[in-house]
């Protein structure tokens, strides 16, 4: 049986969808629908980048920056977002599916899909969150979809606040995906999952609070 990769298809009957992938026994169009989604990455963190979003430490400089200067300012960081795009799409794609494959008996290329689910589930988040940013200011980790609103009231450290910023209800969602599509594909404990996903998810928001940590100095230290 062979299971061809239409994510649309996926989000309107996932129960058979499950079902059919984890009998197929070859897979169609997944690095297509890899690249894709990668290249769908690149178009929605380009777009951020061009509408401003994220250019705050670079805008408080244009007094003492030329016109010139500071277009090219400009200009690097949409470069800059671009590249991390197909960082952030590659490492969701591959990352996850790789240490799955390694815990489970499961089909590399069927945790793929998996995860192209989930990067479509983390896309769409980013794009809800961008009319958020450009009407009302608020930053994605402070989103009213995440725990960083309530964080920010009750704590002051950066890092714990993009930490909890990065726990939302999207994010509550893919790890009970992940955990549905886990046990469908295998026979494993469900409980083990639920530990394993959560804990794995739990370093994903350690280095995402890293990451957003870093790249405020990084971006104020090479614009600054």
């Amino acid at each position: 049986m062979t299971y061809p990769v239409n994510l649309f298809k996926f989000f309107r009957s996932m129960d058979d969808h499950l079902f059919r992938i984890r009998k197929a026994e070859k897979v169609q169009n997944l690095w297509k629908v890899s690249i894709l989604l990668v290249l769908f990455s690149v178009i929605i963190y380009a777009w951020m980048a061009y509408l401003g979003i994220g250019t705050d430490l670079i805008s408080q400089n244009i007094v003492t920056h030329s016109p010139a200067a500071y277009e090219q300012s400009k200009f690097w960081f949409i470069i800059g977002r671009v590249g991390f795009a197909i960082l952030f799409a590659v490492l969701i794609l591959f990352v996850p599916a790789l240490l799955f494959y390694l815990l489970t008996d499961i089909p590399y290329q069927k945790l793929i899909i998996m995860q192209q689910v989930v990067l479509v589930v983390l896309l769409i988040e980013r794009i809800l969150w961008i009319p958020l940013m450009l009407t009302i200011g608020l930053d994605w980790y402070v989103s009213p979809l995440s725990f960083g609103v309530i964080a920010s009231y009750i704590m002051e450290t950066p890092w714990l606040i993009y930490f909890f910023g990065s726990i939302s209800l999207f994010q509550l969602w893919i790890i009970g995906f992940q955990v549905k599509y886990l046990s469908t594909m295998a026979v494993v404990k469900k409980h083990w999952l639920w530990v394993n996903v959560i804990l794995l998810h739990i370093l994903f928001w350690c280095i995402a609070a890293l990451l957003a940590y870093a790249d405020e100095i990084i971006i104020s230290g090479w614009f600054g």
